[in-house]
């Protein structure tokens, strides 16, 4: 089963690549190129690519750009081959880390904190008030997602089970197409698609309450073993930029705002808005001990990947939970925390 799985993972890349966003504008044939791969919910990611800073920084390099619906997409593109960087959630990574897929990668940054900007929603009109409500009642959301994993987190805490629900998996677009028909009856996602939701819907929990209760999820920036190997000072250079996109969503969250609004289609004030919702740390924090540590010294990032395999675990979503080495192992911690906090 555990062979099946991943060849069924590495069959389906050609189909999820097919689907994906590629920028190759302005590359030069004659450059090496470095392959990032991002999603559309608001962080600094955003703020990277349409300031081209990256581009700036590194002229020496093209930067492909290519945009996935979900972090188990970025997952199978890692399987493949196909990416050097990408943006991904706390448990796609747990998940990608533990057996079967065992992906040769390391987390080199954390993008975000999920607060308000994930969360579960129910549809206006469906008699759901409670979470014990969604017994029996159709509920989507990315399968192999921080989504996924906060749903089962919630129903876990009111009683119930994944079968004790109908589970769809769909990706954000898919579901607001769902929600839209009348096809779901709730579901857990995450911006911007999750502001769509509110408007016909109403929260039943936040991922921000999830973390009080244990269960913290975030968005983090994984990077392949092998071409931080190959290429450590070009990782520092992307970690300066994305350190430089946390202090601007800091210091000037309006220029950050206008910035992540150009690359998901919104208004800057509807980004500022989600902005709000979300915990962006600093530099210096995510360089701490609660979060990626310092050189040598993994941070509690690795903690937290390593709960939520063991949480994949007891809910049979993978065979077995990895230890705590594992994860420690697979932060990226060379350099910190000088690399984050240098001046741009």
């Amino acid at each position: 089963m555990r062979i099946g799985r991943l060849a069924a993972l590495l069959a389906a890349t050609a189909l999820t690549l097919a689907g994906c966003a590629v920028d190759h504008s302005g590359q030069d044939a004659a450059k090496p190129t470095i392959r990032v791969g991002y999603q559309s919910f608001p962080s600094g990611d955003l703020v990277v690519k349409n300031n081209k800073w990256l581009e700036q920084a590194l002229p020496g390099y093209n930067i492909k750009w290519t945009k996935f619906d979900s972090g188990a997409d970025v997952n199978t593109a890692f399987i493949a081959k196909e990416l050097d960087f990408g943006a991904i959630g706390s448990s796609p990574v747990a998940r990608g880390l533990s057996a079967p897929l065992n992906i040769p990668y390391k987390v080199g940054f954390v993008l975000d904190v999920a607060g308000d900007n994930e969360a579960l929603v129910a549809r206006n009109g469906t008699g759901i008030n409670t979470i014990a409500d969604l017994r029996g009642k159709r509920v989507a959301t990315p399968f192999a997602s921080t989504a996924h994993y906060s749903l089962l987190a919630a129903l876990a805490q009111n009683g119930l089970s994944p079968n004790d629900v109908q589970l769809i998996d769909l990706q954000p677009q898919a579901i607001l197409a769902a929600w839209d028909r009348g096809d779901i009856a709730a579901a857990y996602t995450w911006l911007p698609t999750l502001d769509q939701l509110r408007k016909t819907g109403k929260d039943l929990i936040t991922s921000r309450q999830l973390a009080k209760d244990g269960k913290p999820t975030l968005d983090l920036s994984a990077v392949s073993n092998e071409f931080a190997a190959a290429h450590p000072d070009v990782v520092d250079v992307w970690r300066q930029q994305e350190a430089r996109a946390l202090n601007l969503i800091k210091d000037d969250p309006g220029a950050a705002a206008k910035a992540i609004a150009a690359e998901i289609g919104l208004s800057p004030d509807d980004v500022a808005g989600q902005l709000k919702q979300g915990v962006y740390l600093t530099p210096e924090q995510v360089a701490s001990p609660e979060w990626l540590g310092t050189e040598g010294k993994p941070g509690n990032v690795a903690v937290n990947l390593q709960s939520a395999s063991q949480f994949l675990a007891d809910q049979k979503q993978i065979p077995a939970p990895s230890p705590l080495t594992t994860f420690q192992d697979a932060i990226y911690t060379k350099g910190l925390p000088g690399v984050l906090t240098k001046q741009q």
